[in-house]
């Protein structure tokens, strides 16, 4: 399998990650670093960010532990920014507007629960929105992720009754193995030149 790269460098990569692939090593050894590795024949991969195996889209990878360093760092501090482009049942109330949650993970149901209150294992959760196209059953909606919790965009939908088309574990009635949902744009600074980056892809869900 061929990964489209978008940019490669000596600290980087940048590509676009198939649906139904593991943005993380595997022990069958076909998740996408194990790939990215035979296909540009890097020895170091580090993974910086995840998306769910059955989402695609945008994503980054750093080439020596200092640029996965610089840029782990980056992302804890909120200047990695990440946008997706979701398709959701209904519409939300407003055409744009910031959702903030507290999230709570099962680990050992891998899903994620909206919870009111504060304790050991819970985490903020916070995005922005914006309509970008509806009809009379779905919407278009672009979010950027202030936060990177698991499952995070398709819990804090589902929880205002709005499950991503196809996402079954969030509440859709549909349950495709694919979901509707894909990273279109990094932005980021580069770990070398300091120069501010932009990488975005045209909507394909």
């Amino acid at each position: 399998m061929d990964i489209r790269i978008l940019h490669h460098d000596k600290d980087i990569v940048v590509c676009i990650k198939p649906v139904g692939v593991s943005s993380e090593n595997t022990e069958k050894g076909d998740g996408l670093p194990d790939l990215l590795s035979a296909q540009l024949g890097e020895k170091y991969i580090a993974t910086l960010h995840r998306l769910d195996v059955g989402v695609g889209g945008v994503m980054a990878y750093a080439l020596n532990q200092k640029s996965a360093a610089f840029l782990s760092r980056e992302i804890s501090e909120g200047r990695f920014d990440k946008r997706y482009f979701a398709r959701v049942y209904g519409t939300p109330q407003e055409d744009s507007g910031i959702f903030e949650d507290l999230l709570f993970k099962d680990s050992k149901k891998n899903k994620s629960f909206v919870v009111k209150k504060q304790r050991s294992g819970v985490k903020k959760a916070k995005l922005s929105y914006a309509v970008l196209e509806k009809n009379e059953k779905t919407s278009l909606v672009d979010i950027l992720l202030f936060t990177g919790r698991s499952h995070q965009i398709r819990v804090q939908f589902s929880s205002r009754n709005m499950p991503l088309v196809g996402d079954g574990k969030y509440g859709a009635k549909d349950n495709e193995k694919n979901i509707a949902l894909m990273c279109h744009c990094l932005e980021f600074t580069h770990p070398r030149s300091g120069q501010r980056m932009k990488f975005d892809i045209p909507c394909t869900i």
